[in-house]
């Protein structure tokens, strides 16, 4: 399973790489507002940016929601860097905008994903991510976990290769739950990936290997 990590923060990015782990990013205009990234110059530069840091895919996202400008920001997203995969919204026009940019081999990210049905269209139209939200799922008292699970049953019936990338995820065991449902990537903030360090009796094991070292190494 890939990690990506979802953030337009350098610095975070920068992190989950130096850990080794990282596999891509994804971003939106939100996260980039949220960095105090703006202006349209800006944010494709921001995009090159993360590329130059990350070996493998980042997510950009497309504003439209019409099929021509759609595309239009696709080919403009997708020529500054090879790394790039747009980011496209579970409509219609987006479902057209994917197939057209698959046959002209542009990666896409099929985003705000909530049904096994949508993630089948995604898939059909040659996406090469599909992004379900779990965390929203789980919002509204459904089960995110268990909609990954249906959708990669599917995929692997119909031999679909888009890859399974959950999205919205909101704590550590939301990426262990994945991992057991077996999706292709998660993508979340930094803070639940660093979580999976962390267990009390690795705290308390290590400082008792140095407490048992420190005693045979005086004197």
């Amino acid at each position: 399973m890939k990690f990506f990590i979802d953030t337009a923060n350098l610095d975070q990015i920068r992190q989950a790489h130096d850990l080794g782990i990282l596999d891509g990013v994804t971003t939106n205009p939100s996260l980039m507002a949220k960095e105090g990234v703006t202006g349209h110059d800006n944010i494709m530069k921001h995009y090159v940016d993360i590329c130059n840091i990350v070996d493998g895919d980042v997510s950009a996202e497309v504003i439209a929601t019409d099929f021509e400008n759609i595309i239009k920001e696709a080919e403009s997203l997708a020529a500054l860097h090879k790394n790039i995969v747009v980011k496209v919204p579970m409509i219609t026009e987006g479902v057209k905008a994917i197939k057209h940019l698959t046959y002209k081999n542009i990666k896409t990210n099929c985003t705000l994903v909530f049904s096994a049905g949508q993630a089948i269209l995604a898939a059909k139209a040659g996406a090469t991510y599909v992004s379900p939200f779990i965390g929203r799922i789980d919002d509204v008292s459904y089960d995110g976990v268990s909609l990954i699970e249906q959708i990669v049953y599917i995929y692997n019936l119909h031999g679909f290769e888009t890859e399974v990338l959950a999205a919205s995820i909101r704590h550590s065991n939301h990426i262990i739950k994945c991992a057991e449902a077996g999706a292709d990537v998660v993508t979340c903030p930094l803070d639940p990936i660093l979580k999976l360090l962390n267990h009390p009796l690795t705290d308390i094991g290590l400082e008792k290997f140095l407490a048992d070292y420190k005693k045979g190494n005086q004197g």
